[in-house]
């Protein structure tokens, strides 16, 4: 569904064609097509497998991807997206992740949509991927290893950290190969981030679900920029909720479109010490962290009122490392001297992949952004 959402996007089927060609994979084609869910045309993409496939380890997985012809940028992110699959697959199995075989995900269909996916990713070359909270489904699956609960425990395993919700349908709505490459290449989580849509994709599974289309869609947008007087800081006071409440509404507030969210220590009408939840959000995301607000913490009402909010012009720029490509934040300098950090989370799946320690992926992204200026 990745595929084939960025597929009707507009991204060329040669992308993916070259991309799986670089691999010593064989006994499979591809196919490209349409189906129909609630009245949409959906662009669909399946991989046949025409011959048996061998089982495979993530050791071998990862050397294969290493040694190919692919891209720099490419062989980054599919071996990322990989390494995040082995090591939950990992978790869940209690082994070591180069023991890790492949059994579902492993398979040539797995591999071609994760190369496929950082192919057509890198051929876009977008700022910034947003994804909005995933749905979670229920029930079991068969699998390999026998009969799972939904969320698959390897889905879980990915999406530790990333906003989920859940849905009354009966089946797997979040597949671990896909759980991967969302977690891996979204720069953050919000039910829609503002900006300006400009083209969009419609990818379809093959099965279908009676209360809701099977469906991804992807959105290219340009970023808006925001006036200054278009944000609205919204507040609670609350002298009854834990700190695993509080630092869970952190969390679903950001979901919810909040740009910052802070709470801060006070005493309550009655002389009970308490917290301000605070949450900086866009006024078109205003009424959602509200509701949010109310949903989320014991608080029974919420204040909100608008303010100013003047930023510094920033952009993002990827940077060439021992370690891999890493997305670098750069403010303007019209206001004092520049600003210049590099993206914590990549940072991190980097030096996990790398087994060294973040701060040295902080530095050497940091020096090459350096080389990159001059």
């Amino acid at each position: 569904m990745t595929v084939s959402s960025l597929l009707d996007l507009g991204v060329p089927m040669q992308v993916v064609q070259d991309a799986v060609r670089c691999l010593p994979v064989e006994g499979y084609k591809l196919e490209r097509g349409v189906r129909m869910r609630s009245g949409i045309a959906c662009a669909s993409f399946d991989v046949i497998v025409e011959s048996p496939q061998p089982e495979r380890t993530w050791a071998s997985i990862d050397s294969m991807l290493e040694a190919s012809p692919l891209g720099d940028d490419v062989k980054s992110l599919a071996r990322r997206i990989f390494r995040l699959l082995g090591e939950a697959e990992a978790h869940v199995h209690r082994i070591a992740v180069e023991s890790v075989h492949f059994h579902e995900v492993g398979a040539v269909d797995a591999i071609v949509d994760i190369v496929g996916a950082a192919a057509m990713l890198a051929w876009l070359g977008p700022s910034e991927i947003v994804c909005s909270p995933l749905p979670m489904g229920h029930g079991t699956v068969k699998a390999r290893h026998g009969v799972l609960p939904l969320p698959a425990p390897a889905t879980l395993q990915c999406l530790r950290g990333v906003p989920t919700y859940g849905v009354d349908v009966e089946g797997e709505l979040v597949t671990p190969t896909g759980a991967a490459i969302i977690k891996t290449v979204a720069s953050r989580f919000a039910s829609w981030p503002t900006m300006s849509p400009e083209a969009i994709g419609i990818g379809c599974g093959t099965r279908e679900f009676a209360s809701r289309p099977n469906l991804l869609r992807v959105v290219l947008g340009a970023p808006v920029e925001q006036a200054s007087d278009e944000h609205a800081v919204i507040e609670a006071n609350v002298d009854d909720m834990t700190g695993e409440l509080a630092a869970n509404a952190i969390s679903k507030l950001m979901a919810a479109g909040a740009l910052d969210v802070w709470l801060t220590p006070t005493t309550t009408k009655k002389g009970r010490p308490g917290l301000t939840v605070s949450a900086l959000a866009p006024d078109g995301a205003a009424e959602s962290v509200w509701r949010a607000m109310l949903r989320e913490t014991t608080s029974l009402g919420v204040r909100v009122h608008r303010v100013a909010r003047f930023a510094r012009p920033r952009h993002m720029v990827e940077v060439d490392t021992a370690y891999g490509k890493i997305p670098v934040k750069v403010s303007g300098g019209e206001y004092g001297p520049e600003q210049v950090k590099p993206e914590f989370d990549a940072c991190a799946v980097a030096a996990d992949a790398a087994h060294v320690p973040v701060r040295e992926v902080i530095a050497a992204a940091l020096a090459a952004w350096r080389v990159d200026r001059r």
